[in-house]
């Protein structure tokens, strides 16, 4: 019978020396033969060769293989027993090795000898040999009294071989030896096979070693795994050529986990040191060796030690410097980054294969890239890695876009790493496609400024990396977001195609046509929008070296139609559409391919096609003031840009700009004639009254004309064949003016300097009383009249604000006082005219889209959109109580900021209140950016007047308070629009759009950087004003002997100095919240704006680390905390200190916010009349205050204490009007803030105790439980307050809280009383018994909310009893735990009210009762002490008094 043996063995043997046998095997399958002894038979007479034949094998010369007769088993068996049955047996064996070693002397006898045998061709034996045998050397290592002998020649023949292991047959001989060794049935000796191992790889060639090391998973048994794994280990550390076959021999080892982990370890030291190549192979055994256990800890390690920068950027740079050696080494270098490429991505493949089949992997490298704490310790490795998971693991998506979110928000994954990562690894990148792209719509699609910047990030990125099809899903995707609706999706796209057309204009106009698609969604577009969707189109229309007609006449088409439209929306859209074709077709330079590309000079062809164009945009205006206004608005921004065409330029001067002397300027005339509702006087003039040939703006005579045309349907029919001439042209036709002279002599204004100067005709605007007698048509027009001359006048400030001659500054300063002047007078003449809509002044969109006009004014009325006055009246505060109710709200612009006129007709008159400018915010023309640097001007108060008001030093330009605080309001309007995004949410069904723009037209042009370097060159000035405030409130106090209310006071500046103190310090906030100072690229502007601040408290301080300017700069802001003069100028520098703090990366004065609140808390806070503040908009100030202070205490449960035991208990003892003596904040009104901050920060306090666990110390049982009994202690202070105070807001507060902390007490408290009973039963007891006290009170809140029907109140009670409920059971739980359920009783308690008292009702009806338990200490019976169980038992029959615990 023929042995069964291993098949699969066998096989594959006979797979690797199939590999082995290149040429023998083709030439005998194909039968060619080469010249041989007749048969090739080797007549061998020793005792080796005839026990040989004997048993069955044919010994072969040549070429020619061994032949076998029989089964390779009966071979084995005949001659082992023909050994063993020997007369000179055990000599006849080693006769036999002798006659091998004879034998295998000849090359090709050795090699016949290790290759296997076939079957002999006689009939007889055919049919009793497998087609495959085993080698002759594979037969003679299955006897086990050959074994070792033969392993020993083996061995001894491999030397030989060291540098000739491949012959001229092709056959790898040392390969083969090592193969006979393979898949033994049987290792005599495995020890000393080891041992012989280890030394022949010591002494052996590379290869050869390599060879030994991946074959011996195959050789040794598993019992030496242990063993050799040891040894493969120490190797690995001496031998680093050696990682990827010792590597692979240990994937194949069955290790215990212990030394698995050894291994591991030495492996994990080897990696930084470890070659490109092999990392990979490195990589792999690593994570096939991780254990759930220590997966975070492992990948932790592994991606410290992964340096993959090194693999990509040292090649680089030798590369380069072999291009400066010789061009012939260049290449070398230049090979080796594309194979460390290669490298890389199967390194990638290798993690890629772990994550997706190893969860533990897969939640290890999440884990140890979550905690990863700063910046400089994040690596390509890590976004890479995110990536990877995100394309190969659907149900880890969230998760991953949670984590990259987080990362991104705090800075520690830059943009500066994405691009890193494409740069360096675009072969990974690129089979991450999908996965970055859907990334990136997510992002963009995100609310988070910060988030919106790397999503466009990504996009750039891979369309700059990536291959056509990519980049046409890129741009595919971004037309996409362009056409969503998304207000900012759209911005943000048409932004990254602006960069995209500027920096690759040749990738990017093969997709031309799918930007093209997006002219089909422009009714969902912003002006701004369109703007930047024209300039787009524009860019690849009409560039020199891609100029594109279908794209030209598509945009014509358009702009055409739209120009010929009647509807005011799609005219405006070809205005803006036609005025950026004429910047791209008329620029001076533009950026192809991102570099700035100058323009030859236009021909005649081009300059004929503008000028048509402008004429086109003109005619079609020119009946329409509206549209007239915003194509003079577009030209000037067009202009203001520098890059124009000076032949354009000179067109525009000649054709457009002289007309405007001759629509607006008048000669200045004694008389005015012609019939107006209004007479005519020329006001505000700043010349000499003896110049002559003086000029006025001929305002009222037009604006009188044009509003009594509206009500003449003829006028206008008879003008149809004339250019409209309307005072709203006045203000955009006046800029369009000074920016086109402004750009024709190199900034120069001294053409038109005069009108800076020049007077208004207006009327007499004293108006005082009569506005009452005046007709609805009279208030009006003088609305409108006030108006223009408003606008006009900020076109002015625009125009000369940078004027730096002194007289000239000094007029603008007067500009700026007669506008300030005019809107008190406005104000009155607005309130007397309710249902007003005042004229356009921003005409890039439906005004009415972006506010809403108070129209509803009279006595008892007042609706005001705009941000309310609070007045002193105490009036306002008869239900204090009320005004907590609405948590969200948010502080409104507070009462210190109400100008003096609003408080002297709010006295004097019994009328309807004024009303705010603000809301009527998108009816003036926007002041320039550059308007700000006014503010270096020096501040003027009234204290430096002489007894004549005038100022000692007239040379100087100062500015007043008032004309500041209008700046500085409209520059925090400013920076809170362009900082503060908004988010980024659909637009609600017929809204219309750009309405949040409306009045920010010229500063959307603007990106938030610009506008940040702009205010960072302002800071020295604003810090000089800010301590003019500091200076001013400091000197007021010392003058009136401590007190803010002296009589001295003028109240007036007081409060403007106020409100520019706050101003001040909301401006600094905004600036230093920037979210864009936490990108790398803007840190330097970041210390520009500290070192600023900085210098104020030390001059002269040179370059400084970013910690300390920032500690610097929470020092110079910290010494303004005494001159504070009000509330919400502590609460505006309390949250300037948090935003300074918060972006240091060691931020250690939580103490310092801490005491400065604490501070604030502490003070009396009165106006400059002497009355109190107080109020809503004092409540929110001092509800954030408070919520700042107890954020940042060291110990919140002792400072609700203190409060509650100190401060409040005063505050029960003084009068009614009385307050706290130790927080003079606290008064009965404020009472429901403090009350409601300090159960909201008690309950958050509880919630970060750790739940008790029996495995804890008793020391940290004890810890915790100290912890409770304070937290307990408070909570029964705070409950009981109800009794003294039990207005509604602090019952809902209560109702809803208190719920909160018994589950809070339930989850975390409960599980600590389990375990720390039996130690600490003493304090257990006292800890519920004090929470009794206070559930009990709970269920008398619950009762009094019945009775009175508050659905407000009730609304809380279902959700509290089950709480309660819960809470009975629980204790119950915990006494049976702890075998004390004898401790829990039933008893019946009446119900009864807030104070105590019996519920009549209730007590005789019988109808409701509750049970009860209580806790008895067995070893003190008769001491009652019970936990109270607050619901209700309908069920209960027990009759009795309440039990005596209570």
């Amino acid at each position: 019978m023929t042995s069964k043996r291993k098949s699969s063995k066998s096989g594959a043997n006979a797979e690797n020396l199939i590999e082995e046998l290149p040429k023998i095997k083709k030439s005998r399958v194909s039968g060619k033969k080469k010249t041989i002894p007749q048969d090739g038979v080797v007549e061998n007479n020793s005792v080796f060769g005839q026990l040989l034949k004997t048993a069955g094998i044919t010994l072969k010369a040549g070429e020619r293989q061994n032949e076998i007769a029989v089964d390779g088993a009966i071979f084995q068996k005949k001659l082992y027993q023909a050994l063993k049955k020997h007369t000179s047996y055990p000599q006849i064996v080693e006769e036999f090795i002798s006659g091998l070693e004879s034998h295998t002397e000849n090359r090709d006898q050795f090699r016949n000898c290790l290759l296997p045998c076939i079957p002999a061709q006689n009939q007889e034996t055919s049919n009793a040999v497998h087609s495959y045998c085993e080698s002759l050397i594979k037969l003679l290592l299955g006897i086990e009294i050959l074994q070792a002998a033969i392993i020993r020649l083996l061995f001894e023949k491999l030397p030989e071989f060291f540098h000739e292991s491949v012959g001229s047959d092709g056959l790898n001989l040392p390969r083969l030896i090592i193969n006979q060794l393979k898949w033994l049935d049987r290792i005599v000796d495995t020890k000393d096979l080891v041992l012989t191992i280890m030394q022949l790889i010591s002494v052996s060639p590379l290869p050869i070693q390599h060879d030994i090391i991946t074959s011996l998973p195959e050789i040794l048994e598993d019992s030496q795994h242990s063993e050799i794994a040891r040894e493969l280990s120490s190797l690995l550390k001496e031998k680093t050529e050696l990682t990827v076959p010792i590597l692979d021999a240990l994937s194949s080892l069955n290790l215990d986990l212990r030394l698995l982990s050894e291994v591991r370890q030495s492996v994990m030291i080897t990696v930084a040191a470890v070659k490109v190549e092999d990392l990979p192979v490195v990589v792999k055994f690593i994570l096939r060796s991780i254990k759930a256990t220590d997966a975070v800890e492992v990948i932790s390690d592994l991606r410290k030690k992964l340096d993959l920068d090194s693999c990509v950027s040292l090649p680089r740079i030798q590369a380069a410097q072999s291009k400066l050696k010789s061009l012939s080494q260049a290449s070398l270098p230049a090979k080796q980054v594309s194979i460390n490429q290669d490298c890389v991505k199967l390194l990638f493949e290798v993690i890629k294969s772990a994550v997706k089949f190893q969860k533990a992997i897969l939640e290890g490298w999440m884990k140890a890239i979550e905690n990863v704490a700063s910046a400089s310790d994040h690596k390509v490795l890590d976004l890479i890695v995110l990536f990877l998971i995100y394309a190969t693991n659907a149900k880890s998506k969230k998760q991953i876009e949670r984590v990259l979110r987080s990362k991104i928000r705090s800075g520690y994954i830059q943009e500066q790493l994405l691009r890193n990562a494409f740069q360096h690894h675009s072969l990974v990148m690129r089979d991450l496609f999908s996965a970055i792209l859907s990334l990136s719509e997510i992002f963009v699609h995100s609310a988070d400024a910060c988030i919106v910047s790397y999503g466009s990030c990504m996009y750039k990125q891979a369309f700059t990396s990536f291959d056509s099809y990519c980049q046409q899903e890129i741009v595919g995707a971004l037309v996409t977001h362009a056409c969503g609706g998304n207000s900012v999706e759209v911005d943000v796209s048409l932004d990254v195609l602006i960069d995209l057309v500027s920096l690759h204009t040749s990738s990017i106009v093969p997709y031309a046509v799918f930007l093209k698609s997006i002219l089909d969604y422009m009714d969902n577009l912003s002006p701004q929008q369109i703007r930047k969707l024209f300039h787009i189109l524009s860019m690849l229309a009409f560039s020199p070296g891609h100029k594109s007609g279908h794209i030209q006449d598509d945009m014509h088409m358009v702009v055409r139609k739209q120009l010929s439209s009647t509807i005011p929306k799609y005219k405006r859209i070809g205005i803006i559409g036609a005025v950026t074709m004429v910047g791209s077709m008329a620029a001076k330079r533009s950026k192809e391919n991102g570099h700035l590309v100058e323009r030859a000079k236009l021909n005649k062809e081009q300059y004929r096609q503008i000028t048509s164009l402008l004429e086109l945009v003109c005619s079609c205006c020119e009946q329409v003031p509206q549209a007239l206004a915003l194509y003079y608005d577009e030209l000037a921004n067009l202009i203001q840009k520098g890059n124009l065409d000076l032949q354009i330029l000179d067109w525009i001067g000649s054709s457009v700009v002289k007309d405007f002397a001759k629509d607006f300027v008048a000669d200045l005339l004694p008389t005015v004639d012609g019939a107006f509702l209004f007479p005519a006087k020329a006001l505000y003039s700043l010349e000499d009254d003896d110049s002559e040939e003086s000029i006025v703006i001929n305002l009222l005579p037009l604006l009188s004309q044009s509003y009594l045309s509206k009500h003449e349907d003829e006028t206008a029919a008879k003008s149809k064949d004339k250019r409209c001439i309307s005072p709203v042209c006045l203000p955009p036709f006046f800029r369009l003016l000074r920016l086109c002279v402004f750009e024709l002599n190199n900034g120069n204004l001294e053409e038109i300097d005069a009108l800076l100067g020049c007077p208004l005709y207006l009327t007499d605007l004293e108006v005082g009383e009569k506005l009452d007698s005046f007709s609805k048509q009279e208030r009006e027009f003088l609305c409108l009249l006030l108006f223009h001359a408003l606008n006009w006048f900020y076109e002015v400030v625009n125009a000369f604000c940078q004027d730096g001659d002194p007289e000239m500054k000094g007029r603008v300063l007067i500009r700026l006082q007669n506008i300030t002047e005019l809107q008190c007078l406005l104000e009155k003449c607005l309130t007397a005219s309710p249902g007003f809509v005042p004229p356009p002044a921003n005409f890039d969109s439906e005004t009415s889209e972006g506010i809403s006009v108070i129209s509803t004014f009279g006595p008892g009325k007042k609706k005001s959109k705009g941000p309310k006055k609070q007045k002193t009246d105490s009036s306002k505060n008869t239900s204090a109580d009320n005004s907590q109710l609405d948590e969200n709200t948010e502080p409104n612009q507070p009462e210190a900021e109400t100008s003096q006129q609003d408080k002297d007709s709010l006295e004097k008159e019994p009328g309807p209140p004024l009303v705010q400018l603000q809301s009527y915010g998108a009816y003036f023309r926007e002041l320039d950016f550059e308007v700000f640097t006014i503010l270096h001007s020096g501040l003027l108060t009234k204290s430096v007047l002489d007894t004549e008001m005038h100022t000692k030093t007239s040379e100087v330009v100062q500015i007043g308070p008032a004309e500041l605080l209008f700046l500085l309001e409209d520059m925090c309007r400013k920076l809170e629009h362009v900082l503060i995004p908004a988010a980024a949410k659909r637009a609600p069904f017929l809204k219309g759009k750009g309405s949040r723009n409306t009045g920010f037209s010229h500063l959307c042009q603007r990106s938030s950087r610009e506008v940040i370097e702009c205010t960072v060159e302002l800071l020295n000035p604003l810090c000089t004003h800010l301590e003019n405030m500091h200076n001013y409130f400091q000197a007021l106090i010392a003058e009136n002997h401590g007190v803010v209310d002296g009589p001295g006071i003028n109240i007036q500046e007081h409060q403007q100095m106020s409100s520019c103190y706050q101003r001040l310090l909301q401006v600094f906030r905004l600036l230093f919240a920037w979210s864009g100072f936490s990108q790398h690229e803007n840190h330097s502007l970041l210390k520009s704006g500290l070192h600023v601040l900085a210098r104020r408290l030390k001059p002269g301080e040179k370059e400084l680390p970013l910690e300390e300017l920032l500690s610097q700069s929470f020092q110079y802001l910290l010494n303004l905390q005494h001159s504070v003069p009000n509330i919400y100028c502590a609460l505006s520098l309390t949250q300037l200190l948090l935003v300074i703090a918060e972006r240091s990366v060691v931020n250690l004065k939580n103490d310092k916010i801490a005491s400065l609140t604490k501070q604030f808390l502490c003070q009396t806070w009165v106006q400059p009349n002497g009355a109190r503040q107080k109020g809503t908009q004092f409540n929110d100030a001092l509800h954030t205050l408070f919520c700042i202070y107890m954020e940042h205490t060291d110990n919140i449960l002792k400072a609700i204490e203190d409060i509650s035991s100190v401060g409040i208990q005063e505050l029960i003892d003084s009068s009614k009007d009385g307050c706290s003596s130790t927080y003079p904040t606290l008064t009965r009104q404020t009472f429901p803030v403090f009350f409601r901050v300090m159960m909201t920060q008690l309950e958050g306090s509880v919630r970060s105790i750790p739940a008790g666990r029996a495995s804890d110390s008793s020391e940290v049982q004890l810890e915790k439980l100290l912890h409770w009994n304070m937290a307990v202690r408070d909570f029964h202070i705070l409950i009981n307050l109800v009794k003294v105070f039990d207005s509604r807001p602090v019952l809902s507060v209560c109702l809803k809280y208190g719920r909160l902390f018994v589950e809070t007490f339930l989850k975390l408290g409960m599980p600590l009383l389990d375990c720390s009973f039996k130690k600490h039963r003493e304090d257990v007891q006292s800890l519920l018994k004090t929470l009794q006290l206070s559930t009990r009170q709970l269920h008398h809140m619950c009762g009094h909310s019945k009775i009175h029907q508050d659905t407000g109140l009730t609304s809380h009670v279902p959700l509290l009893k089950k709480s309660l409920e819960l809470f009975v059971y629980r204790v119950k739980a915990m006494l049976a735990l702890n075998h004390c359920q004898e401790a829990f009783w039933v008893g019946v308690l009446k119900n009864r009210d807030l104070q105590g008292e019996e519920i009549l009702s209730q007590a005789s009806q019988r109808s409701e009762m509750e049970e009860g338990i209580s806790i008895l200490p067995r070893e003190d019976p008769p001491e009652k002490q019970e936990v109270e169980e607050d619901s209700e038992s309908e069920n209960s029959t027990k009759d009795s008094d309440e039990d005596s615990s209570a």
